[in-house]
């Protein structure tokens, strides 16, 4: 006789990708969605979790989580716990952390996952970031590894690299990661900007007159994104590797890879939650600095239109635990980054529904696509039948507010503060377990390391 399912989901309008939000009831059994039925069909369950009334979607994956107190690898508790609470809190269940070193990924590929497999509460997967010969010789160690994803910081030339142990490198280094990706099924994720013209800009003397943002947009304005976002996309096309541009920013990078993926389809772009929320005269001051900086208001509206028309393919965080005592300074001398991994569900939803985005282009970008680029789906980003059972539930008639509290992040704060928002998280799901339950964290801290084989286009093709 077959025994019960784990868990039976009842009441909410469901999201299924193809058919949209549907009247069905999930049932789970051993961590994956084992049957969709009609709603309110008989069906025996160890436990029953009524969402009536709830929107369900696939849990959030986010693409871009920098973990560890110096942003490089996480190493403690700490680190895998709060941040990855927050991630749970915000919706999220599955993120792709970038580990950065100058030493070999072997070993802190194996410390990181000890960390996060004690500590996590959702899904894990890693990026590794590229800057030696070293790396370059382990390269297809790292694919059998499971990483298939390699960040390239295009801004790491002479010393820019040293506050992460990584060294100088030129664009015949970049070649040569973009040639052994195509090679080995794998995906570059550039940091793309122009640090020469950033140089000159520094010698600039700065105008008083702005504010804080508008003066670190002005630092490294929107064509230093996107001469580097062209040159690294070309090069993508002369080697026949993907590229996942990251954290794009502004009007003038998007048309810079659109321009090339015009003749070269294997070009994807990612945008922050940031760039579609805060611009420069947001009243979040230096807490907002990041790079590439947040843009102007004309900015952030034509990411809402690339977004809608399906430019844009996925939304990622740009996550970054740094504790707030090192943004409490004068916009030249704070840290670059912040934390945004619970924010980048709830802030999405909020807007892209208010401005009127059809939830299947919302969901594809903070969910199914990524998973797809990345090696996950089916397992990830998706509720279907073999799937991961990692769920989000939101009700969108209870009002929330974002604070540095609700966020549980070690850095102690957030640029959001005092958001008020139309909805709320009310449970998050990773593999048939509560890990958020009526708006409160559980014990859970299951966290499970994703092995991705591939990246990319060849991805997309599986």
């Amino acid at each position: 006789m077959t025994r019960p399912y784990d868990l039976l989901v009842t009441g909410g309008d469901v999201y299924l990708e193809g058919l949209g939000v549907s009247e069905v009831d999930l049932l789970v059994r051993d961590g994956r969605i084992a049957a969709i039925i009609d709603r309110g069909q008989d069906a025996e369950a160890a436990q029953t979790l009524d969402v009536t009334g709830k929107l369900v979607l696939p849990g959030a994956i986010d693409p871009h989580v920098h973990l560890g107190k110096d942003i490089r690898v996480p190493r403690d508790p700490e680190d895998a716990e709060r941040e990855s609470a927050s991630a749970a809190a915000g919706g999220v269940t599955t993120m792709l952390v970038y580990l950065m070193s100058g030493d070999s990924y072997v070993g802190e590929l194996e410390s990181a996952k000890s960390v996060m497999s004690a500590n996590s509460h959702i899904d894990f997967g890693f990026h590794f970031v590229l800057g030696t010969e070293e790396h370059m010789e382990e390269f297809e160690e790292y694919v059998d590894l499971g990483v298939s994803s390699f960040k390239f910081f295009m801004n790491f030339r002479g010393d820019e690299g040293k506050y992460l142990g990584i060294p100088g490198n030129d664009d015949s280094f970049m070649y040569e990661i973009l040639r052994k990706s195509a090679e080995h099924g794998a995906m570059i994720n550039p940091h793309p900007e122009n640090i020469e013209l950033v140089r000159m800009f520094r010698d600039v003397e700065p105008d008083d007159s702005l504010g804080p943002l508008e003066a670190w947009n002005s630092a490294r304005p929107p064509f230093v994104e996107a001469d580097a976002a062209q040159r690294v996309a070309y090069l993508a096309s002369v080697t026949g590797a993907s590229v996942y541009c990251v954290h794009t920013s502004s009007q003038e990078a998007v048309e810079a890879l659109v321009r090339q993926r015009q003749t070269y389809p294997n070009i994807f772009i990612e945008t922050c939650t940031q760039y579609l929320t805060l611009d420069t005269s947001s009243e979040a001051g230096v807490y907002a600095k990041v790079n590439p900086p947040v843009r102007p208001r004309e900015d952030v509206e034509y990411l809402w239109e690339a977004f809608e028309d399906g430019v844009v393919d996925t939304i990622g965080s740009d996550h970054n635990a740094r504790h707030r005592s090192n943004k409490e300074k004068d916009i030249w001398s704070a840290s670059a980054g912040f934390p945004g991994l619970g924010g980048l569900l709830p802030l999405t939803l909020s807007e892209g529904l208010r401005r009127g985005l059809p939830l299947e282009t919302i969901v594809n970008a903070v969910s199914t696509n990524s998973a797809k680029l990345f090696g996950m789906y089916p397992q990830k980003g998706t509720i279907a039948v073999g799937s991961d059972a990692d769920l989000v539930v939101i009700d969108t008639d209870a009002p929330s507010t974002i604070t540095a509290d609700t966020q549980y992040s070690a850095a102690e704060y957030t640029p959001w503060e005092g958001t008020e928002l139309p909805l709320s998280i009310v449970h998050t799901i990773v593999r048939g377990e509560l890990v958020l339950h009526n708006g409160e964290l559980t014990e859970q801290r299951n966290g499970t390391y994703i092995h991705r084989a591939n990246s990319g286009a060849q991805a997309l093709r599986k």
